[in-house]
């Protein structure tokens, strides 16, 4: 039997499979890192018009591995779906600029200001795509929607006749949309546009058999374009989540371990036996280490001891982290994962250089603040009036009464700070997202909201809680929890 790797191995294997950017807008899908959980499959399938998932559980990642068609094909083997190697793909907008085939955000701000259509807008990517040969003659977007608007049969014969050269050839014409956050500075028109994609693909799943959207968005900004087409709820009887569970969160780092080059890497293979090379060069793990716990939990002992401390009482390593991560919906977002165990192995090698695992569980502690940063700082990116509703909550215990957190928003005036926020943001720097909630007249409405979001969430006893990936760097304390972060 191979003997186990040692401590200095295990480190840089470590520091080499987490990389220290996880930023989906950097990092391009390969034969190496592409995972196939199996919690993923449903919104894969041809057939799923909508893909929810918040920041970082891989919606970016999917987009680019569908348009990419050697990644396509591998996922079509590992998830069994057919129609996935038989797809004709292209993108109706993302985040790469591509002005030929879809407008992007300057381009878009201007069609909006002139009073263009989003449904019409998204109709003429749409017929770009198919390749409609007089409307690649023009070049300008504006001009390109009025030429749809003023050829109305010549729109609906690019549809119709695409469809059935698909169905001739047995293949599927998919568009994807991705980067939905991006389309408009306004969130208000920004839901007015994803709605105008919503509109598209509800009349495409409906008129055709071999045309279809694939739409990657926020569950927030799918709820936020019902308000202006309502009929999108229909898409949501064929919607799917991008979920991560403990357990598709570890097979996914025990992939990234064993896809890495060199030597450390294959005795890494080698000690957990059974993984395979469907591909050459890319390794799949054993079942064990792809979804059963407690195989994983014992070879993540291996790597970081059992405990987060000297005994049980302190908790499982295995268990710790990703509970420590989860939100209040109890979703763990993988780049989180990731990036904590990444700040760990650097927190280890730094101050812990001696101890005798790989990773020490002082490490996984620092490696939870980390998350706990970026998580904030994309939620600030994201949502901008949360932190200005969780802030007033700055040196408090959770959990809280619900009705001490009403009286610390109606001390602070929380409406007349999210109106300012509003005002602020409405003037401010190209590119910011604009965006309030529902209800900020209403505190206790506000509190559904956050607890919706994840941020908060509520106890059986009826208090109101943080998960530590937001109460941490929100400076809210927890009695025996993980120390906040220090200014």
């Amino acid at each position: 039997m191979t003997a186990e790797l040692s401590v200095d191995e295990y480190r840089s294997l470590l520091s080499d499979a987490l990389p220290r950017a996880q930023d989906a807008d950097t990092v391009q899908p390969t034969l190496n890192t592409l995972f196939t959980p199996d919690s993923h499959r449903l919104a894969l399938d041809v057939d799923t018009t909508v893909v929810r998932g918040g920041r970082g559980v891989g919606k970016t990642f999917w987009f680019r591995s569908l348009l990419d068609e050697r990644l396509r094909m591998v996922a079509a083997q590992e998830y069994r779906i057919d129609r996935l190697s038989r797809l004709t793909v292209a993108a109706g907008y993302g985040a790469a600029l591509d002005p030929d085939r879809y407008p992007g955000p300057a381009s878009l701000r201007t069609l909006v200001e002139s009073g263009v259509e989003p449904k019409d807008l998204w109709t003429t990517v749409l017929l770009v795509v198919l390749g409609q040969p007089e409307l690649l003659k023009i070049r300008p977007w504006k001009d390109r929607v009025e030429w749809v608007r003023a050829h109305p049969d010549d729109r609906d014969r690019t549809i119709a006749d695409s469809d059935r050269m698909a169905q001739a050839e047995g293949s599927t014409r998919l568009i994807l949309f991705d980067a939905l956050e991006h389309l408009h500075a306004d969130r208000r028109e920004a839901d007015r546009l994803v709605a105008g994609i919503l509109q598209l693909a509800l009349e495409l799943r409906l008129g055709t058999r071999n045309i279809r959207c694939k739409i990657f968005i926020r569950p927030d900004m799918f709820d936020g374009a019902l308000l202006h087409f309502p009929d999108a709820s229909k898409l949501t009887t064929n919607a799917a989540s991008l979920h991560w569970a403990p357990a598709n969160l570890y097979g996914l780092f025990f992939h990234s371990l064993g896809n890495q080059q060199g030597q450390v890497a294959a005795r890494f293979r080698e000690v957990a036996r059974g993984w395979s090379e469907p591909t050459p060069s890319r390794f799949l793990p054993p079942s064990s280490l792809r979804g059963d716990e407690q195989a994983q939990a014992e070879a993540f002992k291996a790597i970081a001891g059992p405990y987060m401390g000297a005994n049980f009482r302190k908790g499982h390593t295995y268990t710790w982290l990703p509970n420590h991560l989860m939100d209040g919906a109890e979703q763990v977002s993988p780049r989180s994962f990731l990036n904590a165990l990444s700040e760990a192995v650097e927190e280890t090698i730094a101050r812990y250089a001696t101890h005798i695992y790989a990773i020490h569980h002082e490490g996984i502690r620092s490696g939870v603040q980390s998350a706990s940063r970026i998580r904030v700082r994309e939620i600030r990116e994201d949502l901008p009036w949360v932190p200005v509703a969780i802030e007033p909550l700055e040196g408090q215990q959770v959990p809280i009464d619900e009705s001490s957190v009403l009286e610390l928003w109606q001390e602070g005036d929380l409406t007349e700070a999210l109106s300012r926020q509003a005002e602020t943001l409405s003037g401010g720097e190209e590119g910011a997202i604009r965006t309030g909630p529902r209800h900020p007249h209403r505190y206790g409405d506000l509190v559904e909201e956050l607890i919706e979001l994840g941020v908060m969430r509520r106890r059986k006893d009826s208090r109101i809680d943080l998960p530590d990936v937001y109460r941490i760097a929100f400076s809210i304390g927890r009695r025996g929890g993980v120390p906040k972060v220090k200014a």
